[in-house]
């Protein structure tokens, strides 16, 4: 059934604020980091996560294909490195930045399916964007940081191939719920070696357990509502936004001041983004029937 115009408006709404709970939570796994660290943050967000959706999915173990279990194994390594990249950029790099680059990786990804010319415009517009991100000169940004950021950026596109084949073979939550179990038992030994005795403290459990619950649990489940409302476009397009509202969040939250060139480079890569998805939307009508 096609989303109708009168739950347009309300699934806007949901992914916005999905979009938001994402970025408070990525600020308040931010300021836990001198705790835990940013692989503990890594390891305390994904081991929550799972589970939640382990209470929620409830999966069946029985009767899936080595294929099956392959492919949840593989997606729980990439949910475990893409968290951990991530978050090590974070520590380096301001949050508006670290989103920035990441949403390179799904707008590549993109651009390449959509097998069009006119796509690789929108590439170049992205590419500028990135430029314009160094502000000052790329020496104003921590290389580091930016190299676990691009890092994040080929872990999502992956993770955008990865979850496909996992909802394939699995029905609902259930591959998503295993998934994320395998990322928290992968981010397990580097989340204890990373935090330590602060693992004992339950007030930081408590942190990290709504870092989970507002970066993971709330968005996913305002996303699943809002894809029953609206066309699967115009949801590409409002998750286009994600470096706007972590720059404002960095700001906000954070203190993450950005100076006028940053500010023209998360511009130009949303552009490119919201760009990028209506061409792939274009391609994807003109492609003939089979």
């Amino acid at each position: 059934m096609a989303p109708t115009r009168a739950g347009t408006t309300p699934a806007i709404l949901l992914v916005v604020v999905g979009l938001a709970c994402q970025e408070v939570g990525a600020a308040l796994a931010v300021l836990l980091f001198p705790q835990v660290g940013p692989l503990g943050m890594v390891m305390l967000r994904l081991l929550f996560s799972a589970v939640l959706l382990m209470l929620i999915a409830r999966p069946v173990l029985r009767g899936h294909s080595r294929d099956a279990w392959g492919a949840v194994a593989g997606f729980g390594l990439v949910l475990a490195t893409m968290n951990g990249l991530f978050y090590l950029a974070l520590e380096r790099l301001p949050l508006g930045v670290t989103v920035t680059i990441e949403v390179l990786g799904p707008l590549v990804l993109s651009i390449v399916a959509s097998r069009r010319v006119s796509a690789w415009l929108w590439a170049l517009l992205a590419l500028a964007g990135v430029v314009a991100l160094a502000g000052g000169g790329w020496d104003s940004l921590d290389p580091i940081g930016v190299l676990f950021a691009l890092g994040a950026a080929a872990s999502w596109a992956f993770y955008i191939l990865a979850s496909a084949r996992v909802g394939r073979e699995f029905p609902g939550l259930d591959g998503l719920a295993l998934a994320m179990t395998v990322g928290a038992l992968i981010a397990l030994p580097f989340g204890i070696l990373s935090a330590g005795s602060a693992l004992l403290r339950p007030e930081l459990l408590a942190l990290g357990a709504a870092v989970a619950v507002l970066s993971s649990t709330i968005p996913y489940a305002l996303e699943l509502v809002a894809l029953r409302r609206l066309p699967a476009a115009a949801f590409a397009i409002l998750m286009s936004l994600s470096p706007a509202t972590a720059a404002l969040a960095g700001w906000l939250l954070l203190g993450q001041d950005l100076v006028w060139l940053e500010v023209v480079g998360i511009a130009l890569v949303i552009t490119a983004s919201i760009g990028a998805v209506r061409a792939s939307n274009k391609a994807a009508r003109s492609a003939p029937l089979a």
